[in-house]
């Protein structure tokens, strides 16, 4: 059993891997175990993840072995991979295992049929002391910008997500009970990606940020049975409404 909320102040994404460790055979296949456990946003799109070496794909970064997210190109299959994505994120930091969302690398073999893959990210066992130790370091965004209403506990940390390049796509506003999450892209402010990367790794942040946001209200005691997940707009639209979750105290 993995304590999620604990993860989310460990975690942290490895540019580099230096002084890393072997992966063991045991530890791989617990991992493959934990795999088959995850809970997806949406359980209609077929997904398929696969654990490869490096040799298997373009990258040279030297991570031990990377995981393959494939899936049905359909709905919201990218915020879905996120999702999926983000709890073994927070399950390898549990392990000492450091990981790297990484959008650049590329599998060398097909994807299965009626899939197109997604992303990918490297792994390889550090040692504890590489790990986070005050996530409040990290640079994010103020509260203000990310997020609009009654502050909840969980505001304060869910900005701590990662995202592609720390854009923090999301904008949550708080509004009676409830809690509307917006993907969110500022008018004219691009970064280093193309319009079209910014675009699709964005949606695979919002995926992150709701597996953030669902651990930080579980832990503080609401509940939100109430879920509705939106079907996503046009891209081009500014704010893009993501999720909105109907929340009561236990």
């Amino acid at each position: 059993m993995v304590d999620y909320y604990k993860m989310l102040f460990k975690r942290k994404s490895f540019h580099l891997f230096r002084g890393t460790e072997v992966i063991s055979e045991n530890a791989l296949r617990e991992l493959k175990d934990f795999v088959m456990t995850v809970k997806p946003l949406d359980k209609s799109i077929h997904t398929e993840i696969r654990i490869v070496s490096e040799s298997e794909t373009t990258c040279t970064r030297g991570a031990q072995y990377y995981i393959l997210f494939y899936s049905a190109p359909q709905g919201n299959y990218l915020r879905n991979i996120g999702y999926i994505g983000e709890q073994i994120d927070l399950y390898l930091a549990a392990k000492d295992i450091g990981a790297l969302w990484f959008g650049i690398g590329r599998p060398k073999q097909a994807a299965p049929d009626g899939m197109e893959f997604v992303i990918m990210m490297a792994i390889s066992k550090m040692p504890s002391g590489q790990f986070r130790k005050d996530m409040f370091k990290a640079k994010r965004k103020p509260l203000s910008e990310i997020w609009e209403g009654e502050l909840l506990p969980a505001a304060n940390i869910v900005r701590f997500a990662p995202s592609a390049c720390n854009t923090q796509p999301w904008i949550v506003e708080h509004r009676d009970n409830s809690l509307l999450v917006y993907q969110y892209k500022k008018p004219g402010k691009r970064g280093i990606m193309p319009a079209d990367k910014v675009r699709f790794y964005n949606k695979i942040d919002i995926g992150i940020f709701l597996f953030f946001l669902e651990t930080c209200l579980g832990h503080d005691g609401y509940a939100f049975a109430d879920v509705q997940y939106t079907e996503c707009a046009a891209d081009d639209t500014e704010r893009i409404l993501a999720a909105e979750y109907k929340i009561h105290a236990k």
